[in-house]
Order: C-alpha cells, then sequence, then structure tokens
C-alpha cells in the first residue's frame, strides 16, 4: 500500500486522555441495566469488555502483576501480537437477514407488548447492505485503547523510543476494517506519546492475515463443502433450536413458520450489533433469555469448531504459515538477543479476522476439550472451554512475549486478550515455560506444517 493511500484511509481521531493504572475487579456487568443480561453469549460479535469486565470502569486499566517473570531480573526482549480487526458493522449477507427479520416484525400484531410496540414504531431498521462489516467508531477505540494498554504493560518493549527507532513492525490484513484497526492502534501510540513530526508505515500481507483464502484444500474440503458443516445444521434443526424460534414466533404473535433459524440468529445479531457498536441494551435483546442465548451460542461456536478448528485437521494446518513466521520471528529475536546484538524488531502487531486467531489458536492446542462438539451434545458441553464469546470478541488478541532472565535463561509467556494462559502440554510450567521448552514441545510442527503442502488437496478430510 502507498503512502498516499494511507494517508487517505486515516481517521481523525481525538486525543487519548485520562490514562489510569487502576485495575478494577469488582465491576459486575449483570447488575448493570444497560449491558444485556445475554450479552456475554455473543460469540464473535461480543465486545471485549465482556472477556475483561474490569475495562467497563476503566478502558486503560491494567494490572501488571499478572506477568510474574520467575526472577527481577527477567526482562522483555521480544513481543508478537496477532490481533483481531475491533467492532464493525454486520456484513452485507447479514444486513440482508435482519431486513427480514425487521419486515416480519412490522407486520406482525405484537401491541400488547411496550417494549415490542418500540420495535414496530420507534426502532428503524437504520443498517444497510454497503456498511459491509467495515469498522465502526468504537471499533477504532478498540484498537486505540488496547495500544495504550499493552505499552503499560510492556513499556520497555512498547515504547516512544522504539517507535521513533523503527522496532515496532505492523502487518495487516487487507481488509479495510483491518486496515483501519492497524491505523487505530498506530494511532493510540501517537497520541499517547505526542508524536506529530512522524508517520509509521505498515505492510498489507493477505499471505499470512487471511491464510484461509490461499488453501486450496480448506477451501474445497471445508469452507466451500456444505457436507462439512452438517453437525451445524442438524443443530439448526434440533429441539434446542426450534425452542427458542417457536419462542419469538410466541412472542410476535406469528405462525411459527414464519421464524426461520435464520430469523432467529439475525435477532440475536440485532440485539448484539445494537449493544458493541452503540452501547444500547435494544429491545430485540428481549426474545431471548439466558439458556436461549446459550443456545445461539452454541450454534455459533459449532459453526466455528467445524469450520475453523478441531472439527477437520486442514484448519488448523491452514495457518501453518503463519505459525512458522510467528516462531521464525521468536528465533530471530532469540539468536540477535544471545549474540548481543540489538533486538531489530522488538514488537510485531499483525491485525487479522477471528478467521486468523482461530485456527492458530487451534493449530498451538488451546481449548480443546475431551469431547467435540456436535449437534446433539448441547447440555454435556455447559462446561466446555471451546467458548468463541471468551476467544474471540472483537479486538480478540494472542501475545506472545520473550523474556531474557540471564544465564541463557529465555522464556515465553503466551497471553490470550489480556491474561496469561498455559501452552497446552506445558502446564507444569505455568504460564511462562523455558524458550526451549516450548520449541520442544511444538518440534513436530517447527519441522513440518509446511503450508503448501498441507494445502494440496487431497480426497478426503480428515476428521480429528
Amino acid at each position: 500500500m502507498t503512502t498516499a493511500l494511507r494517508k487517505s484511509a486515516v481517521f481523525y481521531f481525538t486525543i487519548i486522555t485520562g490514562i489510569s493504572s487502576c485495575f478494577c475487579t469488582d465491576v459486575n456487568p449483570e447488575e448493570n441495566p444497560e449491558i444485556p443480561a445475554i450479552a456475554k453469549y455473543f460469540s464473535t460479535k461480543g465486545r471485549y469488555e465482556e472477556v475483561n469486565p474490569y475495562l467497563i470502569e476503566d478502558i486503560l486499566a491494567v494490572n501488571r502483576s499478572i506477568l510474574q517473570p520467575p526472577s527481577a531480573q527477567c526482562r522483555q526482549i521480544h513481543l508478537t501480537a496477532v490481533i483481531r480487526h475491533g467492532t464493525r458493522y454486520p456484513t452485507t449477507k447479514n444486513v440482508k437477514k435482519m431486513k427480514k427479520l425487521y419486515d416480519v416484525v412490522q407486520g406482525s400484531n405484537v401491541s400488547n407488548r411496550n417494549w415490542l410496540r418500540e420495535l414496530q414504531n420507534q426502532w428503524r431498521m437504520w443498517y444497510t447492505e454497503d456498511m459491509d462489516g467495515r469498522l465502526v467508531q468504537k471499533g477504532v477505540n478498540d484498537h486505540k485503547h488496547l495500544a495504550v494498554r499493552l505499552s503499560k504493560l510492556f513499556p520497555s518493549l512498547i515504547s516512544e523510543e522504539k517507535l521513533r527507532g523503527g522496532f515496532i513492525k505492523f502487518i495487516t490484513s487487507s481488509k479495510h476494517r483491518c486496515v483501519n484497526s492497524t491505523l487505530s492502534f498506530k494511532a493510540g501510540l501517537t497520541e499517547l506519546w505526542h508524536i506529530k513530526d512522524m508517520e509509521f508505515d505498515h505492510v498489507v500481507n493477505d499471505a499470512l492475515m487471511r491464510f484461509f483464502d490461499k488453501c486450496t484444500r480448506f477451501l474445497e474440503e471445508v469452507d466451500n463443502n456444505p457436507s462439512a458443516v452438517t453437525e451445524v445444521e442438524k443443530f439448526k434443526q434440533g429441539p434446542e433450536m426450534r425452542r427458542v424460534q417457536q419462542k419469538i414466533a410466541d412472542i410476535l404473535n406469528i405462525p411459527y413458520s414464519a421464524i426461520t433459524d435464520d430469523m432467529a440468529e439475525a435477532a440475536f445479531y440485532l440485539c448484539a450489533y445494537e449493544f458493541a457498536i452503540k452501547t444500547v441494551n435494544s429491545p430485540w435483546c428481549r426474545l431471548y433469555d439466558e439458556v436461549d442465548a446459550q443456545v445461539m451460542e452454541y450454534a455459533n461456536d459449532l459453526k466455528h469448531f467445524w469450520k475453523r478448528s478441531y472439527g477437520y485437521d486442514i484448519n488448523s494446518k491452514s495457518s501453518c504459515i503463519l505459525f512458522h513466521d510467528v516462531f521464525s520471528r521468536l528465533e530471530k529475536a532469540a539468536e540477535e538477543n544471545m549474540s548481543g546484538q540489538q533486538v531489530a524488531e522488538a514488537v510485531t502487531v499483525q491485525v487479522g479476522h477471528a478467521e486468523t486467531l482461530l485456527p492458530l489458536l487451534t493449530l498451538l492446542g488451546f481449548f480443546n476439550d475431551s469431547e467435540p462438539l456436535t449437534s446433539t451434545n448441547f447440555a454435556a458441553q455447559t462446561r466446555r472451554s471451546f467458548r468463541t464469546s471468551h476467544m474471540l470478541p472483537y479486538a480478540a488478541n494472542l501475545i506472545l512475549v520473550l523474556y531474557d532472565c540471564g544465564g541463557g535463561d529465555l522464556r515465553l509467556q503466551p497471553l490470550l486478550n489480556e491474561k496469561p494462559v498455559t501452552f497446552p502440554g506445558l502446564a507444569d510450567q505455568a504460564s511462562m515455560p523455558l524458550y526451549q521448552d516450548v520449541l520442544q514441545h511444538y518440534r513436530d510442527l517447527l519441522q513440518g506444517c509446511d503450508f503448501e503442502t498441507e494445502c494440496q488437496l487431497f480426497k478426503q478430510p480428515a476428521e480429528v
């Protein structure tokens, strides 16, 4: 992307003020009438604040004590962050579904309920197809605020000196919502440090950030193959989803046949978008109770499980190119540090999609439950770890921080959404294992996991 194009895409930002270092943990969103009671079930349409509720009180709050290096002499030498874009408008596909539902509600007889009268008489369908997933102002703020928080968590790496010196690199997907999220992240830093005399480039790299579009085997066997999501379709036709649809039809006083599974999803999304974009607890949310929301969340989790995660081996293997890129940056930083050189790339910020993050998390082994998600085990999966509402809100992020603790003792700390997590298979080393142990744990992937080989078209997808 040329400098001129980058400049033309720049938003006009407001200055971030009121930076605070307190860490508030006593926030209970369920007691806030402005927050839908079902907000924690919005899957990939959820706010980042529902994952970290303390941010509701102070959007710039951090708690550096969560890092807990094994000794005081440990110093951070490199950070890689893979980040999902910020809050966005619905895509054209979802706007069409929402418009169909809106038309049904407009034609229904719901005059006996005040909040439904509000939907009919006051709420207007303001989403348009040309919005098509574009970043909203909340999404701008998501990344500006995240940039400031990360600079407070990792001040020796994300610093004005490192930014001005060219030690912080930015990579993004070509999608407008990702490019504008990257611009927002950079603006968060430049406004924090009042930098007005320099501009900072970013690189568009879809091979890394949209690898799923380049993997022929994934496209043929999963993404464009209806039979790959059989479990999802079975659940949509099953008793749990049918109950949700019938309940909505009863409320709207219309025939059961008038509410399809797409419309039930559209109403759920309307509740989620109104809240994420406008911070409004919309009347649409009152179509669902908590159990309904859990059903809708499970339907979304099923789709992501089978299309982007553990359902098929190629889902995670499609991210081999990003996996190797991340570890090659870590290895380069480790080698430069061990040889006494200054680490040339202190920070790498890579902005992509939920579909970028989830396959990588899967390849690394995170959130792998003992039983797969299926159309028939909704009740048995209430305590599952695979919850996209927790994993993939807007601005979700996987951060890997490399530490030098002296005497050749390198450590690697993973964080998901600013919270330490443990590498699967390395639980005995808590959240900051030896870097060499991490390399050993993933040795088969590091020695193999070739994108070109994995993405060649085979006859049958391999189920996990």
